[in-house]
């Protein structure tokens, strides 16, 4: 029995390239702009196109309530707040390097989402 030679050569399946977006969110600002520079060293040694990080506006959480328990006394207040920071990343690559990337270590209290989308 012989074989028809159909003229195709094989082919390697390509590598799909997605656009994946890391949003990256702490109360401490130090670790995060620690944990992003990570990131993008990163992603620089495997030669990929990055784009961030982005700033995005602060949220202020501000609470004003008395000193006192009761309503006897000198009307003082306390005044708290509770700042979130954000950071936006975008990365174009295939799916299974970004894994590698994003299993650096993260400080503590920096919480990473990572959105992956067709490019």
């Amino acid at each position: 029995m012989a074989f028809k030679d159909t003229g195709k050569t094989p082919v390697e399946p390509e590598v799909v390239i997605h656009q994946i977006r890391i949003t990256l969110t702490s109360r401490n600002v130090k670790s995060l702009q620690k944990v992003c520079a990570d990131l993008v060293r990163g992603a620089k040694e495997k030669n990929l196109k990055v784009k961030g990080p982005v700033r995005r506006p602060t949220k202020t959480l501000r609470i004003t309530t008395r000193k006192t328990p009761c309503v006897e006394g000198s009307k003082t207040w306390d005044h708290l707040q509770k700042r979130t920071h954000k950071r936006l990343m975008d990365l174009h690559s295939p799916s299974e390097i970004v894994k590698q990337i994003i299993s650096i270590s993260t400080e503590p209290g920096v919480e990473v989402e990572v959105t992956i989308a067709d490019a």
